[in-house]
C-alpha cells in the first residue's frame, strides 16, 4: 500500500513541475507566493525579537506562517489573541 502512495506522490510532483515549467503565468504567481511567505515568517521573527507585545510568543511553524500568509495583519492579531485568551 506504501508503494501506490509513494508511486501517486511521485507521479502527482513529476506533473506539477511540468505544468509549473511549462506555463509563464505560473512562475510569477510562484514568485508571489514565496516573497508573501518569507515577509510572513519575517513578520513573525520580528515581533517574536521586539517583543511588542510583552509576554507573547509566536512559534514560527507552518501553522502560524499559514495563517498570517493568508490573512495578513489579522492574522497577527488573532494568533495574538488566541494565545491570550487561552494561555
Amino acid at each position: 500500500m506504501k508503494a501506490v502512495w509513494l508511486s501517486m506522490f511521485i507521479a502527482s510532483s513529476v506533473l506539477l513541475a511540468a505544468i509549473l515549467l511549462r506555463n509563464k503565468l505560473s512562475w510569477g504567481w510562484l514568485r508571489g507566493f514565496a516573497l508573501h511567505l518569507v515577509l510572513a515568517a519575517g513578520l513573525l521573527y520580528l515581533l517574536n525579537y521586539l517583543e511588542l507585545v510583552p509576554g507573547i510568543y509566536i512559534p514560527l511553524n507552518p501553522i502560524t506562517i499559514g495563517t498570517v500568509l493568508t490573512l495578513g495583519i489579522p492574522g497577527v492579531a488573532l494568533i495574538v489573541g488566541l494565545q491570550w485568551v487561552v494561555v
